[in-house]
């Protein structure tokens, strides 16, 4: 008799955590399934309002989470192979406690039972194609994460974490030539207590009434005379302060070309200046993250100053001289040397931060340093390129190029 070829099934864990997203309708907005999962749990964990709306359906022990949150997914992961019911707002895997959850439990070991998220909730009662729309969340985050998505005729759909950030978020809209945009406060979503607001950023941010805790903002971006509105690439140096040491724009996007971001990388900006190269490569994407490296107190601060107002709140900025500067900070996925390669060991340590696979580009003005870059490349490989760029500008009544300083640029690839 041949065997069979089909082989036996591996054995599963057993589904000991379930988690059940609830909304604001509470247990009567449940299906079978997840009222069946809340009521045979042992234990079923919650922020206090998921509690109170699960209430009536809870038979084993109820717990609040403690803060931080991190702490409360150890306690859950103590409970493994028992029932354990853990409830979120919504979709848990959207900005929820699915992701922090998985972390330390395995997908095979749980059972999730979406509800619909604010964002679908949001769209319906908007009327908004949801793939058309931009979705952000600012539930404990810097709200210049914002100021990239300001687009004309872009819709926004953006969760907040409080009842004041509808009213912050639309000053800085009107701060930043965004006034007229119509913005749709949607409070207590999918609840008995549902509520809609509509107004100009101009007039709510001057209203200064508060919103319910629980909301989220629509908003229609338009743009007033005179908005900033930042390009998706190649920021125009006259959007950011600076005092005159700062890469160009046309400079700026062959290094960020050299440098080749993927998702998710990590960038050094050495010697950063305004933070230019920086902020350009966190622009690309928002999982895209980059420490500045600058040695000058007034350009660390100027720095930060710049990523806040063009939409890069998160990145990091060291003040300090390289290589010490660098010590400590995280391996990088790629360098780029804008000032000081010819310091006594900054390109050293910058070649040694990277691991296998990491590019370094490194630009150069002055002789000094294009003949480091040139006896570099000598020595390891990678690629050398001369960059000139040239403006028209007025001459006696008339127009004529106006070349900058050639640039230099060496950029490599660690084997």
């Amino acid at each position: 008799m041949l065997p069979s070829s089909n082989p036996a099934p591996a054995a599963t864990k057993p589904k000991w955590l379930a988690i059940v997203g609830i909304g604001e309708d509470g247990a009567d907005g449940l299906g079978a399934a997840a009222r069946r999962l809340v009521s045979e749990a042992e234990v079923v964990f919650g922020g206090r309002r998921h509690l109170a709306l699960a209430a009536p359906l809870i038979r084993g022990e109820a717990r609040t989470w403690p803060s931080p949150f991190d702490a409360a997914m150890a306690e859950v992961v103590a409970w493994r192979g028992r029932r354990v019911c853990v409830l979120a707002s919504g979709d848990p895997f959207l900005h929820g406690v699915g992701a922090t959850l998985a972390r330390g439990v395995g997908a095979d070991e749980m059972e999730v039972i979406p509800a619909a998220s604010a964002f679908a909730l949001a769209a319906a009662r908007l009327g908004w194609p949801l793939q058309e729309v931009e979705t952000i969340s600012l539930h404990g985050r810097v709200l210049g994460h914002l100021r990239p998505l300001l687009h004309p005729g872009t819709r926004i759909l953006a969760l907040t974490s409080d009842g004041a950030a509808p009213g912050e978020i639309a000053r800085l809209l009107t701060e930043a030539g965004f006034g007229p945009s119509r913005l749709h406060v949607l409070e207590a979503l999918g609840g008995p207590e549902e509520r809609r607001r509509e107004a100009t950023a101009a007039a709510l941010g001057a209203d200064g009434t508060p919103c319910a805790p629980l909301n989220l903002l629509g908003i229609e971006v338009v743009a007033g005379p005179g908005a900033r509105v930042l390009p998706l690439a190649g920021l125009d140096e006259a959007l950011f302060e600076h005092d005159g040491q700062i890469t160009k724009r046309e400079v700026r996007a062959v290094t960020l070309a050299a440098l080749g971001p993927r998702r998710g990388e990590l960038l050094w900006d050495v010697g950063a200046g305004a933070g230019s190269v920086a902020i350009d490569w966190m622009l690309r994407h928002p999982s895209l993250r980059a420490i500045a490296i600058e040695a000058r107190a007034d350009r660390a601060a100027r720095i930060g100053r710049n990523a806040a107002a063009l939409g890069t709140p998160a990145l990091a900025v060291v003040e300090g001289a390289a290589p010490a500067a660098l010590a400590g900070l995280p391996r990088p996925d790629a360098i780029f040397l804008g000032g000081g390669a010819t310091d006594p060991g900054v390109l050293d340590a910058a070649l040694a931060a990277l691991g296998s696979g990491g590019r370094i580009v490194a630009n150069a003005v002055t002789l000094e340093t294009q003949a480091l870059l040139t006896a570099v490349a000598g020595r390891l490989g990678g690629d050398l390129a001369s960059i000139a760029v040239a403006r028209a500008a007025p001459v006696g009544g008339m127009t004529a190029w106006r070349p900058s300083m050639p640039v230099a640029q060496w950029s490599w690839v660690k084997p």
